[in-house]
């Protein structure tokens, strides 16, 4: 059974810092592009960073300079270190791996990151 499961969602005051983190099971870890997609009230589901397997990486251009990707392929574990955050960064955040051959993916059921003082 493939699962994803985040952790290291909460409350930050503006120019803090968080660090989320997904373990996987069930899956080939290393086959899988990992990402970090947010949601925040009233808007759609975007993507904030992602990792292959290789260590490559891709940010969305809000979160650039402020943001960092990082994966574990012996864990099965991926991280986002998340600095000087600000109230645009609140959103329930979401891990997703995406089979890098076959396109198949497997979500997390997301961790709330509140930013507010």
């Amino acid at each position: 059974q493939v699962q994803l499961v985040e952790s290291g969602g909460g409350l930050v005051q503006p120019g803090g810092s968080l660090r989320l983190s997904c373990v996987a099971s069930g899956i080939t870890f290393s086959v899988y592009l990992m990402s970090w997609y947010r949601q925040a009230p009233g808007k759609q589901r975007e993507l904030v960073a992602s990792v292959t397997s290789g260590g490559s990486t891709n940010f969305a251009d809000s979160v650039k300079g402020r943001f960092t990707i990082s994966r574990d392929n012996a864990d099965k574990t991926v991280n986002l270190r998340m600095n000087s955050l600000n109230t645009e960064d609140s959103a329930v955040y979401y891990c997703n791996a995406r089979h890098r051959f076959l396109g198949v993916e497997t979500w997390g059921r997301g961790t709330q990151v509140t930013v507010s003082s």
